[in-house]
């Protein structure tokens, strides 16, 4: 039999104080065995002390969807701020905006950021979608991910929808490796999703993905519209009895540094 490998990855490590506890604890008491960094975001430089040595990749980040907390990308290209001066605040806002040099530069800024703060990157994935949604912004991402020797992420066809254009057969071309599978649980709580899909599991690297967060006042008022997801992934990823599901299933947890070339 072949061998079932499972990336378990938390999402926006960065984005507050409550998200770096609980990725954190996801990844020291839980099932987490990734995370991906957002840089422009307030407390990412504190992450990447907290998550020191840990398996951590860039969330590359070209959106500010939060109403009450807003950030600005790293560089000055006119193309990725809206008039607020922040990042658009969604992904259809950001795809009918930003340019595929505007965003080259400001996804390296982004890269070289984690790598000056001593951020082992292990891989690249695209925040809200952006750099996978588009296939100029793709090509993007893997022009970096060639440049940098670095895994992606990859969606399976028609998740979340078709962009029309066939990405993984574009990373295959270039040589940059990827999950085999990806379950894709969002807006479900990630932990759910996983026990559903393990009796299926396939053979190879699977990646899932999780947004957790620490409950509490902070997250309740920087996200209106899915904190207590966020809490059910930062309590879901920490459940005993995910860990011993996974184990009994014989499913070796790994990080994306199986698929480094």
């Amino acid at each position: 039999m072949g061998t079932r490998r499972l990336i378990i990855t938390c999402d926006d490590l960065g984005a507050s104080d409550a998200a770096n506890r609980a990725i954190l604890r996801a990844m020291t008491e839980g099932v987490a065995t990734s995370a991906s960094l957002m840089v422009p975001c307030p407390a990412a430089e504190a992450a990447t002390r907290m998550t020191r040595g840990r398996a951590v990749g860039v969330h590359l980040t070209l959106t500010s969807e939060y109403p009450g907390m807003r950030w600005r990308g790293l560089t000055d290209g006119a193309s990725l701020h809206d008039g607020s001066g922040a990042l658009h605040p969604t992904t259809a806002a950001a795809l009918g905006a930003v340019t595929a040099e505007d965003a080259r530069a400001e996804c390296q800024a982004q890269i070289a950021r984690a790598l000056e703060w001593g951020v082992a990157v292990t891989h690249l994935d695209a925040h809200m979608n952006v750099m996978q949604a588009r296939a100029d912004l793709f090509a993007v991402l893997l022009d970096l991910a060639a440049a940098f020797r670095l895994p992606v992420r990859m969606f399976p066809p028609g998740v979340p929808v078709d962009y029309g254009f066939d990405a993984r057969a574009m990373a295959a071309a270039r040589g940059i490796p990827c999950p085999d599978h990806l379950i894709y649980p969002w807006p479900r709580p990630a932990a759910a999703v996983l026990r559903e899909a393990l009796p299926d599991l396939p053979e190879g690297i699977t990646e899932i993905f999780a947004h957790p967060v620490e409950d509490g006042a902070a997250l309740r008022s920087y996200d209106p519209w899915a904190p207590d997801l966020r809490a059910a992934d930062a309590a879901g990823l920490c459940d005993p009895s995910l860990a011993a599901l996974l184990d009994a299933a014989g499913i070796e947890r790994v990080d994306y540094r199986a698929l480094s070339r």
